[in-house]
Formats: structure tokens, C-alpha cells, sequence
């Protein structure tokens, strides 16, 4: 509880549904605040900056405070993270070319330098990130260079290096060739399978059946993100040439 009594817990909150759960709830439900995750808790912060830890920008799931428990309770790594809200300017929130295990298909950040977003950056130590870069297998973690990236905290401070999850298979474009942006996990499959008689095919015809097959059968969701490719829908997202760490 908080000074005045008020339950801190996730479920108190409603952050406490993952979208490893859900998917359909796919980023999952942020803060509305920077805050301190502890365990269940969700807290007020001290400080917006964490001297130790690696600061990484959040583009889907990974600013969930109920998915990055999950994450970090499966490894049995503690789940103390500061979570601050940031503008972020180069950066859009686009779509990963391929189909998770989780039943899934999660967002991965798109070179846009005229964009600013507000999203979040987490704080890691160093058990905490080899958690997290265990649990992208299908992501490259990249440093965001000033001034080509801009991550402002919400008193001003601009931060000098702060890592992002690139997706290795590229982005999903809107037919055009622009990388599309994420609208959310319902919205996006929907469009998806209208577009495509043979994800319909893999997949069925509702985002219900596309969530249930992609958890069944990891070989479909192989077979679905090669599909992608085939059918030219992936496009660069201009974040390749970064630095990996």
C-alpha cells in the first residue's frame, strides 16, 4: 500500500494481464506513469535515472509490467525494474515479420526521424538483461545513437545511450513498401488475414483461431513467417546498420 493506503499490486491496477496469457491483449496494458516494478507491486519512483543499469526502449510487450514479471519470474531473476516514460524521437512503433510462439505478432521499432513517440525505458541490471535478451530470440539488441535518436525522461534529460530490440526478420509493410505500424493485436491480425488467402489457410479466419493455431504448432508459425517473405511483405527497418550489442 502506498502513504495513503491504496493497494499498489498489479491486479489492483489492472497491469496484471501478459500478453504470453493473452494474446490478444498484445502490447498489454502500460502505465500511465513512471514507476517502480517490485514482484506484484507496481511503486512510485525516486529518481528517472538509474546509474548501473542498462536503459532499454520498450516497444511492445516488454513495457507490460505483467509480461516482464513473466519473463523475469521464469528465470527466477528478480523482478525490481524502474519503468520511465520517455519521448523518443527516430523511432516508430512497426511490426515484426514473423509469428511468435506466444500466438503473437509482436511490434519491433522503425527508423522514422521526423516521429516522437511517448513509450517507455526500462531499466536492467545485469541479470535482467540477459534475461530479456534470452527471451528475444528473434531480436538483435542495438544501441540508439545520439543524435540520430533523441530519448528525453520526463524532466527534460535527454539520455546518451539507450538500447532497442530489433527484429532480425525484418518489418511487415502495408502494401506500399512503408513499414506498417502496429495498431494492436486484434486490428493487425484481421488486416493480415484479410490480405492473405494462405495465412487464412494456416491460420483460419479470425484472430481467436490465428492466436490458438500459432500456440499449438510452432512448425506453422515457421511456416507463417516464411509466408511473409514469400509473399514479399517485409520490407528494411532502417535499423540494421546499428550496432549490435
Amino acid at each position: 500500500m502506498d502513504a495513503r493506503g491504496a493497494r499498489r499490486t498489479l491486479e489492483a491496477l489492472g497491469l496484471a494481464e501478459a500478453p504470453r496469457d493473452r494474446p490478444l491483449s498484445y502490447p498489454g496494458v502500460w502505465p500511465d506513469r513512471s514507476g517502480l516494478l517490485d514482484g506484484d507491486e507496481w511503486l512510485p519512483l525516486d529518481r528517472l535515472t538509474h546509474p548501473g543499469r542498462t536503459p532499454v526502449v520498450a516497444v511492445g510487450s516488454n513495457a507490460s509490467p505483467a509480461q516482464l514479471r513473466l519473463k523475469l519470474a521464469a528465470f527466477d531473476v528478480s523482478a525490481a525494474v524502474p519503468m520511465t516514460r520517455a519521448r523518443v524521437t527516430g523511432v516508430e512503433v512497426g511490426v515484426s515479420a514473423h509469428i511468435s510462439r506466444a500466438g503473437y505478432v509482436s511490434a519491433s521499432p522503425v527508423h522514422a526521424p521526423a516521429v516522437t513517440r511517448e513509450l517507455f525505458v526500462i531499466w536492467l541490471d545485469a541479470g535482467q538483461l540477459d534475461v530479456l535478451d534470452a527471451t528475444e530470440p528473434n531480436y538483435d539488441r542495438v544501441l540508439l545513437p545520439a543524435p540520430g535518436f533523441r530519448v528525453e525522461l520526463e524532466n527534460g534529460e535527454a539520455l546518451l545511450d539507450a538500447f532497442a530490440y530489433v527484429n532480425h526478420h525484418g518489418v511487415l509493410h502495408d502494401g506500399s513498401g512503408v513499414a506498417r505500424r502496429h495498431p494492436g493485436q486484434r486490428a493487425l491480425i484481421t488486416e493480415l488475414l484479410a490480405e492473405s488467402a494462405e495465412l487464412r489457410r494456416l491460420f483460419g479466419a479470425t484472430p481467436e483461431e490465428f492466436c490458438a493455431r500459432a500456440r499449438a504448432d510452432a512448425r506453422r508459425c515457421e511456416q507463417g513467417t516464411r509466408l511473409f517473405a514469400l509473399e514479399k511483405r517485409v520490407t528494411a527497418s532502417g535499423l540494421e546498420h546499428l550496432r549490435v550489442r
